[in-house]
This record gives structure tokens, sequence and C-alpha cells, in this order.
């Protein structure tokens, strides 16, 4: 087997995918059997800099280089050869946000995450120009709020797009953007997966009194679906992701998708009836339709498969963030009291500690917003941690009710799609930290959305897992073979899973749990208030 690898990896018979995370980017490369064969990582942090959620474009290339870096290391160390040559080459990151350059290639802000919530004027308007829901976090709606607030910067913009597509820009030189990844910029329309031409006309003549030098059509950048070549490295391209020079360029790359996309592919949920969460430092939920919905709802996004089927997206900014800071403050106390515990044995003890509290969390209430939250319409993150006199304050449910309100605002969201909307669902598959303690996570989401969970074992490679699969499917599909097919029939197949369906005592639990979240939402609000 370790031979086979060897000559694989030497003839370029490989896939890397590298996805960039809120708190990590990791890179994955996989043989042709589509298993992993070597990873690497690097982690890193969002800054709050003038109040805006960013990362410098210092910290992108010097993760992405390190996270290449340390895989190749890995590659050399385990089967002894260099990695020149890769099969073909995925790139991914988080969705929206908004990075906008002028025609010399500057960025002319500093990059506006996913994370931020200062679109509200925007999106609202654009949603009512388009009877279609824009989220705040979408990239047209960056733009149309900077356009709103007249910012000096407008004007010189001559190309706008993603982290994901900046990254694939420049180590391509192509400016393009997976269907899935640019659905999160612009509607699509589900025919010619493009841009939808009429919103894009609409748009235009929405700004047209501000006398821009360009056109919206003029600035996004190309749209692909799955199975295309988005391009190829250039030699600038091959240094700038490996800087000691071995990689060689000519390497083709599949067009650059969104975290949602490669989650969906990670997870085998790319049919329809399928669906998939994933619950990390932020939470989503993503569903295949059938049908299109009843109507607009602002609690939900409508995206697309990287093939350009509609998806129905439930997401919250918030998740496991103000979770992982109580259990940082538990291992300081362990430590000031002379206790030492592996990080993993903590999360391990107290996660399976809250499957045995109270089934609605003995009456404790808890808000995880560490940022804004828009499901629930806050621009700003306040932590909150609140009881009665009549709680039962045990640590089990002090625990358990930091698991269930990391879902909170992703349940509000579900429950429009499952209840209102009739959304037929089998199963959701999950991926994520959330779900790395066998069992826990996977069971409270169960009880959440009152629907099976399966967790893969797969599931921990995640979404750069995902996107050299879609690397992968770009490089050897059969003529006219779907993506759906190929996951199923060459990747899936084979692949081993556990399912947890929800007990009834769990489901009636956060049910009511859920009536405390929402009938406490005044109290948020206060906190926000008194600190600002």
């Amino acid at each position: 087997m370790k031979r086979e690898i060897q000559n694989a990896i030497e003839l370029g018979r490989t896939t890397l995918g590298i996805e960039f995370g809120s708190t990590r980017i990791k890179a994955v490369l996989i043989g042709e059997d589509h298993t992993p064969i070597a990873s690497g990582s690097h982690d890193w942090e969002n800054s709050y800099v003038n109040q805006v959620w960013t990362y410098s474009l210092e910290d992108i290339w010097k993760g992405l280089q390190d996270c290449y870096r340390n895989m190749a290391d890995e590659v050399k160390r385990q089967y002894g050869v260099s990695l020149h040559k890769i099969g073909a080459i995925g790139i991914s990151g988080m969705m929206h946000g908004y990075m906008a350059f002028d025609k010399d290639g500057e960025l002319l802000v500093p990059f506006r995450t996913w994370r931020n919530n200062m679109t509200e004027q925007a999106a609202k308007a654009l949603t009512a120009l388009f009877n279609y829901p824009v989220p705040q976090r979408w990239s047209i709606a960056h733009l149309y709020q900077a356009i709103l607030n007249q910012e000096a910067h407008v004007s010189d913009i001559a190309f706008q797009t993603t982290l994901a597509g900046y990254i694939h820009w420049k180590l391509t030189g192509q400016k393009v953007l997976g269907v899935g990844e640019a659905s999160g910029m612009f509607p699509i329309d589900l025919q010619t997966k493009t841009y939808n031409a009429g919103m894009v006309r609409q748009f235009n003549e929405a700004i047209a009194d501000r006398e821009l030098p360009w056109r919206l059509e003029e600035i996004l950048p190309e749209v692909l679906s799955a199975g295309n070549t988005g391009s190829v490295l250039t030699e600038e391209g091959a240094h700038l992701l490996d800087v000691t020079g071995e990689l060689q360029a000519g390497i083709p790359l599949c067009p650059p998708e969104g975290d949602a996309g490669t989650g969906m592919v990670a997870t085998n949920s790319v049919a329809q009836r399928t669906g998939n969460v994933s619950a990390g430092t932020s939470v989503f939920a993503m569903i295949v339709l059938e049908r299109e919905l009843s109507r607009v709802y602002d609690e939900i996004d409508l995206v697309t498969t990287p093939s350009g089927h509609l998806v129905a997206m439930a997401h919250s900014n918030n998740c496991s963030s103000d979770l992982n800071a109580w259990v940082g403050l538990f291992d300081e106390f362990g430590k000031v009291m002379g206790l030492q515990a592996d990080r993993n044995q903590l999360y391990s003890t107290l996660y399976n500690l809250a499957l045995q509290g109270d089934p609605d969390c003995g009456g404790l209430l808890a808000y995880g917003y560490l940022s804004g939250e828009h499901i629930t319409h806050f621009e700003e993150g306040r932590p909150l941690f609140v009881r009665s006199s009549g709680s039962n304050f045990t640590l089990a449910n002090f625990i358990r009710v930091h698991l269930f309100t990391a879902l909170g605002a992703l349940k509000m969201g579900m429950d429009i799609l499952l209840k209102q909307e009739q959304v037929k669902l089998q199963e959701i598959v999950g991926h994520g930290g959330f779900f790395k303690t066998e069992g826990v996570g996977q069971s409270v989401m169960a009880g959440a959305l009152n629907v099976p969970v399966s967790v893969m074992e797969t599931a921990g490679e995640g979404g750069a897992w995902g996107i050299a699969l879609l690397a992968a499917y770009m490089l050897r599909k059969s003529s006219g073979e779907t993506l759906e097919a190929y996951l199923s029939s060459r990747v899936f197949a084979d692949k081993a899973g556990t399912t947890l369906a929800p007990r009834p005592q769990d489901a009636a639990g956060f049910e009511a749990f859920m009536q405390r979240y929402k009938d406490g939402l005044a109290i948020e609000r206060a906190a926000v208030a008194s600190l600002k």
C-alpha cells in the first residue's frame, strides 16, 4: 500500500483540497481512492479592527503557506518523497464577505468577513427589490451598504470576490467562482446557473443615480459549475503556495467553492431530500430542496449546491465559541488546583456529563452571542448566562444549556423549513467540531431538529476533504457523470458512520428550552444595550 501511494504522489495522481475556516486553515491530500493520505493545518483567528471582523492579507498568505508546508512535510515523512506534482487542486473558504480590489489588484478596504452584521439597511432594501432573500453577510449586501454609506473606495472598484475567489485568482490569474460560492455573492438563476440577469439589471438601475464608473456584471467573477476546470496554477501561484519552489506549475484547479458547498460534498448531501449541518465557530444547515419555498424568509438563505441545485440554508453566526470559552475556564481552574487534564479529555468529560442533565437544562438560559446574530436581529454580541432562583443549577445542566444555546438560532431557522414549509428530510449528516465528542453533539442535534443525525467516519476531514473531492471529480469524472452519481458510487459507497434518532424526551426538552430562549431575547437585548 505504501508503495502504491508513493507512486501516486510521484506521478501526480493525487488531488489536494485547501479550506480557509474561521479558526483553522487545513490542507488534505487524497489518493485515487479518495482517501486522505496526508494533511496539514494552520491555526488563525480573525481580528476586530475598527468595528470590523477581518483577517489581514499577510495572515492569509502566511497561513496558506504554513498549512501547505505542514502537509508537504508529512508527505515526505510518511512516504519518503517530495511533492512536485498534484493531479488537481481545489480552494475553499468561508462563504460570503467582501473583498474589493482596484484596477491594480490592490485591496481597497480590509476584508469584511461573514461575521459582520453591518449591512441591515442594504440587505432589507435588496430583499425587497429582488423579492429574494439577501442576507447581511452576502457580498452584494456589503457592496450596496458601502454605496449607501457613500464610502470613497466604491468608485475605484474593478473586481469584487470572496476569500476563496481571491486565493484562486492569485494562484491562477483567473477571476472565477464555483456556482455554490457565487450564490453567496448574488442570486443565481437555476436555469442558466449564473447570476440572475434580471436582478443584475435591477441592481444597476437602483444605483444609476450614483454615476459609478462600473456596472455590476463587470466587477463580479465568472461562475462555473462543478466539473469545470477553473484554471491552472501559474509559476507565480506555485511559488505563492509552496515557497520552497518544489511544486510545479500547470496543475489544474477546480472552481473555488465556499465552506457550505464543500460541507455538502464531504457529507454526500448534494441530492434532493438530503441535508447536512456544519457546527463549529458558526453553525449552518443545508437542505437540498425539491421545490422553491412558498415565500421569502429573512431567516433562510437560498444558495446552491456546487452543481447549481437549490438549497435552503439556515445559518447562525454563533455556535461553540462561548462554550469553548467556558471549557477554557474549567481548564484554567484545574491548573490552579494543580490538576492536569488533557484538553480533549476535559471536553469529553464535560460533554458526556451534559447528557445526564435535565431534558430542558433545568430551567437555565444562555446566549452564546460572541458576535451579532442575524436570525434574532442582533448587530453585536454579548455572551450571557441567566438562571432563576428555582433553576436546577448543576454542572451537567450548565454544560447542557450551552450545548443547547449553540443551536438556538439555528433551530429557529430550521423550524421554518421543517414545520412551516413541510420540507421532507430523511436524516441530516453532521460534521464539525461540535460532533467531535462521540455521540454528544449528535444527540443534542437530533433532539434540536427532531430528525435522525448521522456522523460519518470521514466527518473529521471536513471541507478540505470536500474541496479535494471536487478537484477529483473535475479530474476523473466520466462523460455525463453527475456530481451526485460520482459521490454516491465512487466515494461514499463503502463509507461507514453512525446514526442517532432523536429521543422523545430530548426533543420535548429542547422545545421547552426554546420557549425560554425566545422569551428571554429581551434580556439579551438589554445586555447589549447596557454595555454599548
